[in-house]
């Protein structure tokens, strides 16, 4: 079933873009609370560290017994680590008045405001590259890059009249502040959250590395939309052969494989064979990803190959046919890519947290 057009709606484009504008301004501002909660009680954690070390005499082993102890509570939040408990007693050393601390501190991700701590020592510059970074909607790599370059020593040392208004929802900050991992653990949703950002980057990888084969794919889209009775369906990544002249569908599960996995797959083949195939492409393939902490298992569903009717399935150890096996890469291949993706993205994102 097709979509209607817009046009037959009086004025819907405009009304869509106005809706499309709310949300993403309401998704900036839930993000923007969630971290100015997250920042401030950074700071007021770190205060009461300084607290007791001045007035209890406290020794620096503190922060390791703190990071033990609060890591056995909340196990899946990684801003408790030692380093990141000596950044929060900075930050309260930094900026000992809570209220700049609500008005500005508060208002940039916690890795923005660990970057100004370490390469920024006098305060008044430091407001002025947190005041800068929300009214230019910098990422952290650009804030980086303006400190470096000595902006603030170029540009005068005038603290502007701050009015808070939320990062443009398109700016690198907003983003930056919509995926922050800190505020994801915060809201006890990491092990959500971290299996969606992953998914996400793990279907990027695998598009690339089939693209950097060379054996035939060309890219159509990811989450592509296919509609079935007013039902819609999102593909996690749908290709076109040029050699083989079919459509190849990959679905990636971060779980243990599960038997309606192949019900599924097989549904999206038959489904682009009914909406997308041209009468002289080949069947389409499906390709299952599926990657837990215990094992990785790749399945194909190949329409048409070996049966008239109905779909073969191929796992480790089994031969491709003998016609697929030189345009497609082998479940061993995929698999070990996979693995290699995994290490890699799980390698970066604990540098990101860190």
């Amino acid at each position: 079933m097709s979509n209607l057009p817009s046009s037959v709606f009086e004025n819907y484009d405009e009304f869509l873009r106005d809706l499309k504008e709310r949300i993403r301004k309401a998704q900036i501002r839930a993000a923007v609370s969630v971290n100015r909660e997250l920042v401030l009680l950074y700071w007021q954690i770190g205060r009461d560290i300084l607290i007791r070390q001045q007035e209890q005499g406290w020794g620096a082993k503190v922060i390791d017994q703190l990071a033990k102890d609060l890591k056995k509570s909340f196990p899946e939040m990684k801003g408790f680590s030692s380093r990141n408990l000596k950044y929060m007693r900075t930050l309260s050393e930094a900026y000992p008045d809570e209220l700049i601390v609500q008005q500005l501190v508060a208002q940039i991700p916690w890795g923005h405001n660990v970057r100004i701590l370490d390469t920024v020592k006098e305060p008044k510059e430091r407001l002025w590259y947190i005041q800068q970074t929300i009214e230019n909607g910098w990422s952290r790599n650009v804030l980086v890059h303006q400190i470096e370059s000595s902006l603030y020593q170029r540009q005068g040392d005038a603290l502007t009249n701050f009015e808070q208004t939320l990062p443009k929802p398109q700016s690198d900050l907003a983003q930056q502040l919509l995926k922050s991992p800190y505020s994801f653990e915060f809201l006890s949703l990491p092990k959500e959250a971290h299996e969606r950002e992953l998914e996400r980057a793990l279907v990027n990888h695998m598009r690339d590395f089939l693209l950097e084969l060379g054996v035939g794919f060309s890219f159509v889209g990811n989450q592509y939309r296919l509609e079935v009775e007013g039902d819609e369906f999102f593909l996690d990544l749908l290709f076109y052969h040029l050699k083989l002249r079919c459509f190849v569908v990959i679905e990636l599960k971060m779980t243990e494989f599960r038997p309606e996995y192949s019900g599924q797959i097989n549904f999206y083949v038959n489904v682009v064979d009914d909406l997308l195939r041209h009468p002289e492409d080949k069947p389409t393939i499906g390709i299952v990803l599926c990657r837990s902490k215990k094992k990785t298992v790749v399945e194909y569903a190949l329409k048409g190959m070996n049966q008239p009717i109905g779909v073969s399935t191929y796992h480790l150890g089994d031969k491709l046919p003998e016609q697929l096996q030189e345009s497609l890469p082998t479940v061993e291949q995929l698999e070990m890519e996979l693995n290699t993706a995994v290490a890699e993205i799980e390698a970066q994102s604990e540098e990101r947290v860190e």
